[in-house]
C-alpha cells in the first residue's frame, strides 16, 4: 500500500490581527496544490493512502430499508406508522410509497426537524398535514410534540423508523429515535429500525454530554462524534435504560448488509437542507459548534457548513453575503457581507483523515473576534452543542486545541468500550 504524507505547517502573518493564514502542503506529490489552512498554531501530519484509496466510497452496501423480506413479517397484518423524511427512500422509490406497493397497511406518517420533505429551516416549527401523493396523514414530531402521544399511536401497532442520520449527537435525528421509541415501550407498540451508514462512522471524538445539559440537541452521555448507526445506537438507548424510567422498547433492527466502519459512505440525499454534499457532512460536528457563537457557517449561501466567517474579519481575501435560501430563511448576517474561511476543499479531501472534532477554528474566530464578550450567544447554546461547560472556559482562556481535546480523551476511551457492546457491524479499529 502506498502512503502519501502531507505535513501541513501554519504561517500566520501578523499574529495579532491575523491579516492571512496560509498553510503548505509539504512533502506533497506535484498533483497536490497548495491550500488555505484552517488551522491556529502547531502542525498536522496526515497519513492517507493514494487518492485513488481515499476518495473511493463504498457503493454495493446494502440498506436495512431494501431488506424487505427481512422485516416484511413484523408489518403483515399490522397498522403501520412510518418515522421517515425525504431521506426514506430506497432504490429511488419513498418507503412510505413502497410499503403501500407490498400491500402494507401504513396509517400515518411521523416527520422529524426539516419536515417529512426536508424543507424547513432548522428549529423552524414543522406543521402537521396530509402527504400530498398518499394522503396519509403526517404528523410532527418536532417544536412541541416531540415524542409521539397515546392518542397518535392508538391506530398504530408498529412503527418503521427510516431516517438518514450523520452521526453527530446534535444532529436531532437520534433525539426522534428516542422519543419514538419511549413511546412506544410506554404504550405497548413495537419500533423497527431499518439501518443506513454513519457518514461520521468512521471515527469516535469529542467530550461527552454531561446530563445537566440535556436538551433536544443532546439527549445521552456519548461523545460529540459518536461513531454508531441509529440500529446500533437504538439499542444502546434501550439496553442501557436511557429510556424514560427505564422502560424497554419492543426493537427491531434490521441491519445493512457489506458495510463496516471502516467505510466511506456517500450520501445519495442530502440528509438536511444545510447539509448539502459530504464536505458539510464531515465538517459539520467540528463546524455546529459555531451555531452556539456569533460566526456564520454559511447557512444563507451554497456553502452551509463549509464556510465560516463574521462581519470585518480582519482577512478579506474570502468574503460572502447570507441571504434568504432554503433552510435559511433568515440566516444570521442576512444582506451583511462577512468574511473568513472557506474551508469545503479541506473538508472534501482531508477531513476523513484528522477522523476528530476539530476545535482550532473556534479557536482562530474566538482569538480574532474583536469583543470577545459577545463571541458566545448569551442564550447558553454553545454549552448545549458541546455537553458541558468547561470546554467553553478553556478556549476563552486561549487554551491550545491539544490541550482541551486531552480533556475528554479518557472519557472517550471509556465510551468506546461500552460502544463496543452494541456494534453490528465491523469496527475501524
Amino acid at each position: 500500500m502506498i502512503v502519501r504524507k502531507y505535513t501541513i505547517h501554519l504561517a500566520i502573518k501578523n499574529y495579532m490581527t491575523f491579516t492571512s493564514i496560509l498553510f503548505f502542503l509539504l512533502l506533497s506529490f506535484s498533483s497536490c496544490a497548495q491550500q488555505q489552512t484552517p488551522a491556529v498554531s502547531g502542525e498536522l501530519t496526515i497519513d492517507s493512502d493514494t487518492t485513488e484509496n481515499y476518495t473511493k466510497y463504498k457503493t454495493d452496501i446494502v440498506l436495512g430499508a431494501e431488506r424487505f423480506d427481512a422485516y416484511s413479517s413484523f408489518l403483515q397484518g399490522k397498522k403501520v406508522a412510518v418515522v421517515g423524511n425525504h431521506t426514506s427512500v430506497v432504490g429511488g422509490i419513498h418507503l412510505v410509497d413502497l410499503l403501500l406497493s407490498k400491500n402494507i397497511n401504513v396509517v400515518k406518517v411521523f416527520a422529524p426537524e426539516h419536515g417529512f420533505r426536508g424543507t424547513a429551516d432548522a428549529g423552524e416549527k414543522v406543521d402537521s398535514g396530509k402527504d400530498i401523493k398518499t394522503g396519509l396523514p403526517i404528523i410532527s414530531l418536532y417544536g412541541k410534540n416531540k415524542k409521539p402521544s397515546k392518542e397518535q399511536l392508538q391506530d398504530v401497532d408498529v412503527l418503521v423508523f427510516d431516517i438518514q442520520d450523520v452521526g453527530a449527537r446534535f444532529y436531532t435525528y437520534i433525539s426522534t429515535m428516542h422519543y419514538v421509541m419511549e413511546a412506544a415501550a410506554e404504550f405497548g407498540k413495537k419500533v423497527i429500525v431499518l439501518d443506513r451508514p454513519n457518514p461520521n462512522g468512521f471515527y469516535v471524538d469529542g467530550p461527552l454530554l454531561d446530563l445537566k445539559h440535556q436538551s433536544f440537541i443532546g439527549m445521552h452521555p456519548v461523545p460529540v462524534v459518536h461513531g454508531m448507526t441509529v440500529a446500533e445506537y437504538a439499542t444502546m438507548v434501550n439496553e442501557e435504560g436511557w429510556l424514560a424510567n427505564k422502560v424497554k422498547c419492543d426493537l427491531v433492527v434490521v441491519t445493512c448488509e457489506k458495510y463496516s466502519h471502516k467505510d466511506y459512505y456517500e450520501l445519495p440525499i442530502a440528509p438536511s437542507p444545510n447539509l448539502p454534499n459530504m464536505a458539510a457532512i464531515y465538517l459539520y460536528p467540528s463546524l455546529c459548534l459555531f451555531e452556539g457563537t456569533k460566526i456564520s457557517v454559511g447557512r444563507g449561501t451554497d456553502l452551509q457548513f463549509q464556510i465560516i466567517g463574521y462581519p470585518n474579519y480582519p482577512d478579506t481575501s474570502f468574503c460572502f453575503t447570507p441571504i434568504p435560501n432554503v433552510g435559511a430563511k433568515t440566516p444570521d448576517y442576512n444582506g451583511v457581507k462577512c468574511c473568513g474561511l472557506n474551508l469545503h476543499e479541506f473538508g472534501d479531501n482531508y477531513f476523513r483523515n484528522i477522523k476528530a472534532l476539530y476545535l482550532d477554528w473556534v479557536l482562530l474566530m474566538h482569538q480574532s473576534y474583536p469583543n470577545k464578550a459577545d463571541f458566545f450567544r448569551k442564550d447558553g447554546f454553545f454549552t448545549l452543542l458541546i455537553g458541558n461547560e468547561n470546554i467553553r472556559k478553556l478556549i476563552k482562556q486561549n487554551k491550545p486545541a491539544e490541550e482541551i481535546s486531552a480533556t475528554w480523551k479518557k472519557d472517550v476511551e471509556q465510551f468506546k468500550q461500552l460502544r463496543k457492546k452494541y456494534l453490528l457491524y465491523e469496527d475501524f479499529e
